[in-house]
């Protein structure tokens, strides 16, 4: 018999997609350019344009905070999970 460990394939969670939705919300958003490639409406006279994309500097970095704490949160319950199966 191997000593190798099992390797199972990832695992497909609804912690896990909203993580993965996180992540990817800011890179949709900056990279959908068409929709805030306008002046108006413009913000103590910053034009849209930047104020748009200076907004989505503090959103990334909320959701990225958010999507660390739910991964900790979800490789800790794994954890348990795994410990409390071998016992």
């Amino acid at each position: 018999m191997s000593d190798a460990p099992e390797v199972r394939p990832p695992v497909v969670t609804p912690v896990r997609v909203v993580i993965a939705l996180c992540l990817v919300a800011p890179f949709v958003a900056m990279l959908w350019v068409g929709s805030y490639a306008k002046t108006d409406p413009a913000f103590a006279g910053i034009p849209f344009f930047y104020w748009y994309q200076m907004l989505w500097v503090l959103i990334s970095t909320a959701l990225t905070v958010t999507a660390y704490q739910l991964w900790q949160r979800d490789q800790r319950a794994r954890a348990a999970q795994k410990g409390g199966a071998s016992k």
